[in-house]
């Protein structure tokens, strides 16, 4: 199912505006009021997640065995979040939390407690774990995959889950600093960080697997039918356990959609931008080899006039 994008609005988050550098940490602290932001798409991105996990649970929620304590504990603080910060949409009768047509019994034993934590908000859940070669994926509810396998990324350290990643691999100052921010993240010092891709379909599940779906070979596809995929993360640490709530939230903004509100032109000039920008290591890893040019073309040509007359287009 394709989730749809009302196009007259605003796209809520755009870190490809200048506000945040692609490839960089660029972690800022986070108001735990601001933990999840439920909008008008709940309730069909709550169904989405129980239509997928019904398809390919395997491939949606994995744990390890000793993290159940550590999922309950999550479990609680977003249950009792969502209570107080969320109340006009949450509302829990005994043990159920009833959302946006959806319930989720919380005491539900045959369900671990991160998969009924996922089923109540629009993010993604994954847990990570200090082991002994450093933090590890050890338990995740990952209905919205941006390019890549749970099951090929599940109980692997930070440098090898990022092995791919330009600038992130092991032995980079990133990868330090990466364990290191984990290592001193504080439990009433969450943080938040944001991420963008450029997708060719409009759809939220979009795994990285010979087995799953797959993307349309971009040069199949318009440049202007392009959608921005833009993640909102956040990282919390679970003060008993010690373990670190990592969540994901994906916006879609098609490029089309620029062009219906006041802010589109910028938007377009402000991407095309960061696409010039990118390295050759970084446009192989977002995919873009055969297309950024045709992109940028876009986004500075006849779709947006004002952003072609400051460029000079013909």
């Amino acid at each position: 199912m394709e989730m749809t994008t009302t196009t007259s609005a605003r796209p809520p988050r755009t870190p490809y505006d200048g506000s945040s550098t692609p490839f960089t940490i660029g972690l800022r602290p986070l108001d735990l009021r601001r933990w999840t932001e439920p909008d008008e798409q709940l309730a069909g991105e709550l169904a989405e997640k129980r239509r997928l996990f019904g398809l390919y649970a395997d491939e949606i929620f994995m744990e390890a065995p000793d993290t159940r304590a550590g999922q309950q504990e999550c479990l609680d603080l977003l249950s009792d979040y969502l209570q107080r910060e969320h109340g006009e949409i949450y509302r829990r009768s005994g043990s159920v939390m009833h959302v946006a047509g959806h319930s989720v019994d919380l005491s539900d034993a045959a369900m671990p407690p991160l998969l009924r934590a996922g089923f109540l908000v629009q993010d993604d859940l994954v847990l990570m774990r200090r082991r002994e070669n450093g933090w590890q994926i050890a338990a995740a509810h990952l209905s919205f995959p941006s390019s890549w396998s749970l099951k090929e990324k599940f109980g692997r350290p930070m440098e090898e889950v990022h092995a791919a990643v330009p600038g992130f691999q092991a032995g980079t100052r990133n990868a330090t600093l990466v364990n290191r921010i984990f290592d001193g993240l504080h439990p009433d010092q969450p943080a938040e960080r944001f991420n963008w891709s450029i997708n060719w379909r409009h759809a939220l599940f979009h795994p990285q697997t010979a087995k799953l779906p797959v993307e349309p070979s971009s040069t199949a596809v318009a440049a202007d039918r392009a959608i921005v995929r833009v993640e909102r993360q956040t990282l919390r640490k679970l003060p008993v356990s010690g373990d670190i709530v990592f969540t994901i939230r994906i916006y879609l903004d098609p490029i089309r959609a620029f062009a219906t509100h006041p802010a589109g032109a910028e938007l377009a000039a402000k991407l095309a931008e960061q696409l010039e920008a990118l390295t050759a290591a970084q446009v192989n890893y977002k995919g873009l080899a055969e297309k950024r040019d045709e992109l940028v073309s876009c986004l500075r040509g006849d779709m947006f006039p004002a952003n072609k007359e400051k460029n000079g287009a013909a």
